[in-house]
C-alpha cells in the first residue's frame, strides 16, 4: 500500500528531523519506507503499518503546532503509543479529508460521508441540512485539502450578509469591519484547520478570501474552490449570479438550511429554487443531511426534532427564525 501525506503547512526540519532521523525511526518502527518529496511524505508498506505511520505523522504535526518543537524522543513516544494501541480494523471506506494542526478532519456519519464523496466526484455540490450537521466545517476542510494538493490556487468563502440587507454602507468602519461579524462562522472553521500564522499569510495574500455574497457580482472565479454558506438566505437572483461566477478548474459547495430562512416575506430563497430546477444536471450533486448527522451537543438532535415536530416554524413562521450554522 502507498499513501501520500501532505506536509505543506509544517516546518519540514521540525517534522523530518535532522538528516530525516524522525522518518528513519518511523520507518524502522513500522517496517515501512518513507520518502520526503516536495511538500509530501510518501509512505509504503503493509496497509496497517502505513495507517499507523500516517497517524503518528498527524500527531507529530499537532505537537509541533502546539509546542513549537519536536524531539526524537517525542517521536519515539508517539510511535510507541500508536503502535501499542488496540488493533482496529480500519474501515476501507473511511475518509480523512484533512490532517489539521488539531487532528484528523473527516466525516463522522453516513450523510457526511456521502457529502464528502460527492464533493470529490462533482464540480458543484449542494449540502442541505439543519444546524450542526458539519456542512460548513467539512466544506472548508475539503477546500483546504484541495488547496494543499494544488488542485486549486485559492479558496473563496462567501455568505449573504442578510442581517444587513446586503446594504453595508450605513455600517461604521471599513469593509472588513462591516462584514466580518456576518462571516465569523467561516473564520471559526478556518481557525480550526490552519495554524494562526499560516491563516494570516493566506488571507493577506488573498489565497483565501472571505467576502459577502454581494461582492461576488461581476467576477469570474477560476482555479478556485468556492463555498457559498447559508445559501438559504440568497435570493433567486443572487443564487443565479453566484452559480454563473465559476470559471475554469473551479469547484463549488453550496450549504444551507431551508428551515432557517431570514429573507423578507416577499423574497423567495434561491437555494430552494436551485434545488428544484438544477436536478438532473450532470456534475451537480445534492446531499441532504438530517438530524442523524448532527455532531454537536447531544441535546441538539432533540431540539431539532422538537422544532421539526412543530413544523419547523419557530414563532409561527420560518422567516422569523435566526440563522445558525
Amino acid at each position: 500500500m502507498k499513501q501520500t501525506f501532505d506536509i505543506h503547512d509544517t516546518e519540514p526540519l521540525l517534522l523530518l528531523g535532522i538528516n530525516d532521523q524522525h522518518l528513519q525511526m518511523l520507518s524502522e518502527s513500522f517496517d515501512t519506507t518513507l520518502v520526503a518529496r516536495g511538500g509530501a511524505i510518501i509512505i509504503e508498506g503493509k496497509q496497517r503499518a502505513v495507517q499507523r505511520v500516517a497517524q503518528v505523522l498527524g500527531e507529530m504535526i499537532i505537537s509541533i503546532n502546539r509546542n513549537g518543537a519536536l524531539s526524537l524522543d517525542d517521536v519515539k513516544t508517539l510511535a510507541q503509543v500508536v503502535g501499542e494501541g488496540e488493533p482496529v480494523e480500519i474501515d476501507p471506506g473511511k475518509i480523512v479529508v484533512l490532517y489539521s494542526h488539531r487532528g484528523e478532519v473527516g466525516p463522522r456519519s453516513a450523510g457526511q460521508r456521502n457529502f464528502c464523496e460527492a464533493a470529490v466526484d462533482h464540480d458543484i455540490v449542494f449540502a442541505v441540512g439543519p444546524a450542526g450537521t458539519g456542512k460548513t466545517y467539512l466544506a472548508v476542510a475539503m477546500a483546504i485539502a484541495a488547496l494543499k494538493a494544488k488542485q486549486v490556487d485559492r479558496i473563496i468563502l462567501t455568505r449573504p450578509a442578510v442581517e444587513a440587507g446586503e446594504n453595508l454602507g450605513f455600517l461604521p468602519g471599513d469593509l472588513k469591519e462591516k462584514v466580518d461579524p456576518y462571516l465569523t462562522p467561516l473564520y471559526d472553521a478556518l481557525d480550526a484547520m490552519l495554524p494562526a500564522e499560516k491563516l494570516r499569510s493566506y488571507l493577506s495574500q488573498r489565497i483565501i478570501e472571505i467576502a459577502p455574497l454581494a461582492y461576488m457580482r461581476g467576477r469570474t472565479l477560476s482555479s478556485a474552490y468556492v463555498i457559498l454558506d447559508e445559501a438559504q438566505n440568497a435570493t433567486a437572483l443572487q443564487m443565479k449570479m453566484f452559480l454563473t461566477r465559476l470559471g475554469a478548474n473551479s469547484r463549488s459547495i453550496i450549504t444551507g438550511d431551508i428551515t432557517q430562512i431570514d429573507l423578507p416575506h416577499n423574497q423567495s430563497s434561491g437555494l430552494i429554487e436551485a434545488i428544484e430546477i438544477l436536478r438532473g444536471i450532470d456534475g451537480i450533486a445534492f446531499c441532504p443531511l438530517t438530524a442523524q448527522d448532527v455532531m454537536r451537543h447531544r441535546l441538539v438532535k432533540d431540539i431539532l426534532k422538537a422544532y421539526q415536530d412543530n413544523g419547523d416554524r419557530p414563532g409561527g413562521s420560518q422567516h422569523d427564525s435566526h440563522t445558525s450554522q
